[in-house]
């Protein structure tokens, strides 16, 4: 069998660390670092810090 190759691009969930359970999506390459970044929390109604959480498989 063939072996399969992986994707050069994933998708990461960004997740409020704000514990609201708001999320956002992105893509990043596969050969970066988790993301984390400050982006608006409609529920919290301000920035807070997201960062990424493991994805589905």
């Amino acid at each position: 069998m063939a072996v399969k190759s992986k994707a050069r691009v994933v998708i990461a969930r960004l997740m409020s660390t704000a514990g609201t359970g708001y999320m956002y999506t992105t893509r990043r390459l596969r050969v970066m670092e988790r993301l984390s970044m400050m982006k608006y929390d409609p529920i919290v109604k301000r920035h807070v810090l997201f960062k990424e959480v493991k994805g589905k498989k």
